[in-house]
Order: structure tokens, then C-alpha cells, then sequence
């Protein structure tokens, strides 16, 4: 996998296995990597991993200009992705399907944060 390293995947999910996580998904694309990223979420949609793993795509927006941020903190995407648990994130980026079109990703994401998060209010 491309992305994640496995000791990082093994820590997250030893975090809270079972429990459900959002993650929040904050993307600087590379030149023309708005459309590749697209690309990947068709793949996504069409390829049935996300009914596999019980993924909901909660929220995806077009980022614009930050009206409090640290120098370098506008993202030209967000998006919020709910998955059952760590377990189910983690056996769909292990997923043969799902590796078949992560390159898109990859290639379209310069810099990105994937932050997992809990309810708290």
C-alpha cells in the first residue's frame, strides 16, 4: 500500500477496534490532481468496496480560502468518511479491489491529513 505504513494501521486499530470512526480527510492537490481525485471516487462508488466495508461518505467539499489558519492550512478538499470500525478502514485499504484504483489517490493528493475521529458531542 502506498499511503499508510502497516505499523501505523496496527496502532490505529489497536486504538479501538470495534467501535465506529470518522475520519477527516484534508487534501492539497498535486497540478490536475482535482480531476484524477475524482476519478478515484467514482472508482470508489462503482467498485463496491464501499458497501463491502460499510463506508458512508458523510461530507465532501471543495475547500476555500481559511478564515483562521496556521500558514499553509487552506485544503482544496475535505471530506468526512464514516466507516463501522478502524477494523473495516483497515481491511478495505488491504483490499485487492481497493488497491486496484488507490494509485488515483496517490497521484492526485500532494499533502493530505486523515484524522480519525470519535463523537464527543
Amino acid at each position: 500500500m502506498s499511503f499508510l505504513d502497516p505499523s501505523d494501521l496496527e496502532r490505529f486499530v489497536a486504538a479501538d477496534p470495534t467501535g465506529p470512526v470518522v475520519m477527516l480527510n484534508l487534501m492539497r492537490f498535486a497540478p490536475g490532481g482535482d480531476s484524477k481525485y475524482m476519478q478515484y471516487i467514482e472508482r470508489f462508488s462503482s467498485s463496491g468496496v464501499n458497501e463491502r466495508y460499510g463506508v458512508t461518505i458523510v461530507y465532501g467539499g471543495t475547500g476555500h480560502a481559511s478564515l483562521v489558519a496556521a500558514d499553509g492550512g487552506d485544503w482544496d478538499m475535505v471530506a468526512l468518511v464514516s466507516y463501522p470500525s478502524r477494523r473495516h478502514f483497515v481491511d478495505m485499504v488491504n483490499d485487492p479491489d481497493y488497491q486496484a484504483f488507490e494509485h488515483l489517490r496517490a497521484e492526485a493528493v500532494a499533502t493530505a491529513v486523515l484524522q480519525p475521529t470519535t463523537p464527543a458531542i
